[in-house]
């Protein structure tokens, strides 16, 4: 089952896609957030009962999947190959940071180049969607809290991240720096366990192919970066992991090479859909 959420006439409909058609679950919640989901994913949901959404909706009208959530929770240098073209060594421990959650947008956003910013970047990443509270939950554990997939796009100022000091954060959370979906892939519908650990994941800036990978080259798997972040706080349904991006990043370009302004960036995760931005440069 696929979760979204659209707007229409101004309102905000939440949604399942089951075999290809989409239906209305405004009757069951009224919206999808971090409020709503494990309710939701607890529910027997019968298509036959909900409303079929029977006219196309248009691209530029879905939403992220989630209306709001506790924790962007990301995972820094989580790919071999990224860790060796951002010049830092690959850490003994998955590197922890946040994004605020201010910065959650749609996957279809205008990309906000904030002001004064030279080196606004792209990183492709699987976003691991928290589905009930987990505290000190075992590797063995870990799939038992996570509600399905989605694709999220990690903005990144780099100057601001790397080069002003303090955490990453800065450089992580200006508005539309997180834009996701376009739908949470639930995780029986992706496979077995473990099958995250194998899609093809792609992003290309104005036609040019950037990143190209899988997950697979993932350093720490999801299982394992579940169980560890429980160890340090308490996961909450809606709360995202986002577990890191490969190698293809605008800070790994010799020479290096950030978003300009009309720029236009694709990306896509096997099985979970696509995205499509453009960059806006604010004045």
């Amino acid at each position: 089952m696929k979760y979204l959420r659209y707007k229409e006439n101004g309102a905000i409909i939440p949604a399942v896609k089951v075999l290809g058609e989409i239906y209305d679950i405004s009757n069951l919640v009224k919206d999808i957030n971090s409020s709503t989901l494990e309710e939701l994913l607890n529910m027997d949901i019968d298509v036959k009962k909900l409303k079929k959404i029977t006219k196309n909706i248009k691209y530029e009208n879905f939403l992220s999947p989630l209306g709001y959530m506790g924790k962007i929770i990301c995972i820094g240098l989580n790919y071999v190959s990224h860790a060796k073209e951002s010049d830092m060594a690959l850490p003994s421990e998955p590197v922890v940071f946040f994004k605020a959650t201010s910065s959650l947008a749609s996957p279809n956003c205008e990309v906000q180049i904030p002001k004064n910013s030279t080196k606004t970047d792209w990183e492709v990443e699987l976003g691991v969607v928290i589905g009930k509270r987990a505290k000190y939950v075992s590797e063995a554990e870990a799939y038992d809290y996570i509600a399905g997939y989605t694709i999220i796009n990690d903005i990144s100022e780099r100057e601001f991240q790397l080069e002003r000091g303090g955490q990453w954060v800065k450089g992580k959370s200006h508005d539309t720096f997180s834009p996701v979906g376009p739908f949470i892939l639930s995780k029986d519908e992706l496979g077995a366990n473990g099958a995250e650990d194998n899609l093809d994941m792609k992003l290309s800036v104005d036609g040019k192919l950037y990143q190209n990978a899988n997950t697979k080259d993932m350093y720490f798997k999801v299982p394992f970066l579940v169980s560890y972040l429980s160890q340090f706080m308490t996961l909450e349904a809606g709360d995202i992991i986002s577990t890191g991006t490969p190698q293809g990043v605008g800070l790994g370009q010799k020479p290096e090479v950030y978003l300009k302004n009309g720029q236009v960036m694709e990306l896509e995760i096997e099985k979970l859909g696509k995205q499509k931005q453009v960059a806006k440069a604010l004045k």
